[in-house]
């Protein structure tokens, strides 16, 4: 299927499942703590967005059994909410995706637990920076290899590497649509972008090798193969005439993750 370009109607219902999915990932950042298990995040995650009138996308997506993704210090993406607790120092990404009115709405951030050791909060903040810079890339005119190029260099100037096996992605009336939005790559490649155009950009950063594994168990959980710690970032955008518009984005900083990087740069 070709890339869908949204019209005026299609990309206001888009901004409020997004706001309805930026939320909720505000909720989660205002309750995490150590001791927490992954499960009492997902059941916030999955009472939120029921509260909300929405769904959460994640529940049964090809046989995913939870309401959001968690990923805890080496893995990357997909971790399942279970019994785990998160610790003192740990790092971990929450993925959340909401259902409104036919919409879906895509956002996640790595949040710090407790005080996180130099190489945590090195591997975040680099995560945290790559997608704005990845953002500031989206304009009508622009090229699906600016992004990818521009996160990349960053990324691989700080130390770190970019995932190469999961991409962001087109989104609107379904999870997942053309085009793949690469983390990698060169500027002047790929498709060009358009008015209308709504994806996801996501980039996943590894302290060590970019390389990733499939637990062969659950067959969802992506871990770092070098066992290096693993930070993402996201946001659903919307290509407009005058540059972009984050669909997602947050009406409060995000507890436990910008708090806390605020106060690492006053430090």
């Amino acid at each position: 299927m070709g890339i869908d370009i949204k019209n005026v109607k299609e990309a206001e219902a888009m901004r409020v499942v997004g706001l309805m999915a930026a939320e909720t990932l505000l909720a989660v950042g205002n309750a995490l703590r150590p001791g927490m298990t992954t499960d009492e995040i997902n059941t916030l995650v999955h009472e939120d967005t029921i509260r909300r009138g929405a769904r959460p996308a994640p529940l049964n997506y090809r046989g995913f059994p939870k309401s959001v993704c968690t990923s805890i210090n080496d893995v990357v993406c997909h971790g399942i909410p279970g019994a785990e607790v998160i610790q003192n120092g740990d790092i971990i990404n929450v993925d959340v995706t909401s259902i409104y009115q036919g919409f879906y709405g895509d956002t996640s951030a790595t949040f710090y637990i407790g005080t996180p050791s130099p190489e945590a909060r090195h591997v975040t903040e680099v995560a945290r920076r790559a997608l704005e810079l990845g953002i500031a890339e989206v304009r009508e005119g622009a090229f699906l290899g600016d992004i990818g190029a521009a996160i990349q260099q960053f990324v691989e100037s700080k130390g770190c590497s970019v995932v190469r096996d999961f991409v962001g992605h087109g989104i609107g009336r379904r999870f997942h649509e053309e085009p793949q939005v690469k983390h990698y790559g060169k500027r002047g490649s790929g498709e060009r972008l358009r008015a209308g155009m709504t994806f996801t950009i996501e980039p996943m950063v590894n302290l060590g090798s970019y390389a990733v594994t499939i637990d062969p168990t659950d067959k969802w959980t992506v871990r770092t193969v070098d066992g290096s710690l693993s930070a993402q970032f996201e946001h659903t955008l919307l290509v407009t005439k005058k540059g972009h518009e984050v669909l997602t984005s947050r009406p409060a900083a995000l507890n436990n993750s910008e708090t806390a990087a605020a106060l690492y740069l006053m430090a």
